[in-house]
């Protein structure tokens, strides 16, 4: 794992040595095992490396590669699990290699299938490749964004790196992006290809680009998107067994490494089923977990449960309020772009904890979305089935309205949410169900001179989903691995295990894994009343009931609580900062409600969180 920069100068400008250096210098603890730097006139690349398979020098990057003539430099961050399997391949075309990295192997089989060559990558990877002979630069992002890649462009200037902080070392004009920090309040983060800065972009998910240096031309092309249409006959037995066998497989080929390997376990049943399967392939497996002293997020019980069943050497680590004070501006900044998923915190706690024992960690992401295990796709399913029923509140939907604003109920907000939203398209209802700001919230707090700033559009789920022909449920998980698990997910992982140059590999997110689980017919995997069925079903063998059936906590932390108590007034200054941006797009009198409201007893700790983030962004970044 590691960070990857890059200038191109299209006006033809000689790129200075110095210019590379001051953006690997940037993000240097994404690898703070190497730097390199290589220039060719108007071409710059950089690099600083994390080693994790190899660790000489032969691994060092920018890496030039040469065949038959041919000459490539590559500036790579990822892995690729396949890698052994495609040198093989490549050695009986008469490919030939110094090293023994998945860098070099990249760059033969670029040059051996040219861009088509990202179909045969089975891993996690950003990288962008030099082609000296044809003049080109070559870009590509893995299937499901688990490695950024953000760029800019003007008429005089292509940058690129994993971090937009390494780009704002140059001289470009900040401005915000409102149309992003809009969809910013509805999702919690900001949807590609936006990045909450104008002219500032992430390359999606999936994505590729390749940059014409001899006419400057730019374009972008998608050669990967999930597909759910096609479905395999088989029964439900045949089904667990072939979840089983792919999970072993993809568990395997993330235990290679060079350096210590460990595993998160929260005691969750994504996690748990990681480290039951990775346990197979080591004699004793190191596992990290986090507690709370509140109880309700607190399931660090369940985690020594398993670590117990598993003989794994386990160690915990406890947040708490004083832990958010500590960390948080700091987060922020790291974190570039306006973020509000508040479990980056222990997710960051953890990843600086866990690099003290080791470099490389297995996690349990993606479960959940692969198998249908949050509230919101079983909410789908109830509406799929009884949407008709609900219609016959709608009459009732002012009456609800009303007194969820004079009693300050949490049901009634999500009652009126679900009635309003059930004729609405999949794309909409799921726009809307969640925890944050809703389409008809904003619309009552925005102040008038913002809604002038914004142009009206599909939101982003509708273009996502514009003409894909798959049933809602699928729909959701379709949604998941096009928006929530890029953008949300795995943003949150690179960004705060890499803070603390620490590797993070999510086996439930292995391109074939997931390719097969797509093909899994909605009904086995979630109904109205669970999630997961069948991926519980295929575990029984494994873990224990208690940890498999008991009520899903999810990865969050007790910000509920702090923001009544210890973090009160720390909530209430940074949210009604007048120097800040909230106060410039929502109308104070709503954000005191939302302060007051909490207080009393309204769970309002997620929207105080968005609005919190959002003024500390602006402050890092604008002022």
């Amino acid at each position: 794992m590691c960070g990857i920069n890059g200038i191109v100068k299209l006006n033809s400008e000689k790129i200075s040595d110095k210019e590379i250096r001051a953006m690997n210098e940037k993000i240097s603890y994404r690898g703070p095992d190497d730097q390199g730097v290589f220039l060719d006139e108007n071409v710059g690349l950089g690099h600083v490396r994390l080693s994790i398979v190899d660790l000489s020098q032969k691994g060092h990057q920018p890496m030039i590669y040469v065949h038959k003539g041919k000459r490539v430099v590559v500036t790579y961050n990822g892995e690729l699990y396949n890698f052994k399997e495609m040198r093989k391949e490549l050695e009986k075309k008469g490919y030939t290699f110094t090293s023994s990295t998945d860098t070099e192997v990249l760059a033969a089989a670029y040059l051996d299938k040219g861009i088509s060559c990202v179909q045969d990558f089975n891993g996690m990877f950003a990288f962008v490749i030099y082609d000296v002979q044809r003049k080109i630069l070559f870009g590509a992002r893995d299937r499901f964004g688990q490695k950024p890649l953000k760029y800019y462009r003007d008429k005089n200037k292509f940058i690129f790196s994993s971090e937009l902080k390494a780009i704002l070392e140059h001289d470009i004009k900040r401005e915000i992006d409102f149309e992003a920090i809009d969809e910013y309040f509805t999702l919690q983060y900001v949807p590609a290809p936006k990045t909450g800065f104008k002219n500032i972009y992430k390359l999606p998910q999936g994505h590729y680009f390749i940059l014409n240096l001899k006419t400057n031309n730019f374009f972008l092309n998608q050669y990967f998107d999930l597909e759910y249409s096609e479905k395999l006959n088989v029964s439900k037995q045949k089904w667990m067994s072939i979840i089983e066998d792919k999970l072993k497989e993809s568990v395997k080929r993330r235990m290679i490494s060079d350096v210590p390997l460990g595993a998160f376990l929260s005691g969750g049943v994504d996690s748990s089923a990681i480290v039951a399967f990775a346990s197979r392939y080591t004699k004793k497996l190191k596992t990290f977990s986090i507690s709370f002293d509140e109880e309700g997020f607190d399931e660090s019980v369940y985690a020594r449960e398993v670590a117990k069943l598993y003989n794994t050497d386990h160690k915990e680590f406890k947040v708490q309020s004083q832990d958010l004070l500590e960390h948080i501006e700091g987060l922020i900044h790291q974190f570039e772009e306006p973020y509000a998923d508040s479990s980056q915190l222990p997710t960051f706690i953890l990843s600086k904890l866990t690099k003290e024992h080791v470099t490389v960690a297995l996690s349990g992401d993606g479960g959940d979305e692969n198998f249908g295990g949050y509230d919101k796709h079983r909410r789908h399913v109830f509406v799929q089935r009884y949407g008709r029923f609900i219609q016959v509140l709608h009459p009732l939907l002012g009456i609800i309205e009303y007194a969820s604003k004079v009693l300050s109920v949490d049901f009634l907000d999500k009652l009126s949410i679900f009635i309003r939203t059930v004729n609405k398209d999949s794309a909409t209802r799921h726009f809307n169900y969640t925890t944050y700001f809703d389409e008809r919230t904003k619309e009552e707090c925005y102040r008038e001179d913002f809604k002038k700033k914004l142009v009206l559009s599909k939101n982003t789920f509708q273009k996502i989903l514009h003409n894909k022909k798959i049933n809602d449920v699928n729909k959701i998980l379709y949604l998941d691995f096009n928006s929530y698990i890029p953008d949300d997910i795995n943003v949150k992982v690179d960004m705060a295990s890499m803070k603390n140059s620490l590797e993070v590999r999510a086996p439930m997110l292995d391109f074939d894994f997931v390719s097969t689980v797509a093909q899994i017919p909605w009904t086995h995997k979630t109904d109205i009343n669970e999630g997961k069925k069948i991926f519980k079903k295929m575990l029984q063998k494994y873990l224990p009931k208690s940890i498999l059936y008991r009520k899903k906590q999810g990865f969050g932390i007790p910000i509920v609580y702090w923001f009544r108590n210890e973090l009160r007034d720390y909530v209430k200054e940074k949210v009604l900062d007048t120097s800040g941006l909230v106060l410039q797009i929502i109308k104070k009198d709503k954000i005191e409600k939302l302060l007051s409201d909490h207080i009393r007893g309204k769970d309002n700790s997620k929207k105080l969180w968005t609005l919190m983030a959002l003024n500390l962004w602006y402050k890092k970044y604008f002022n």
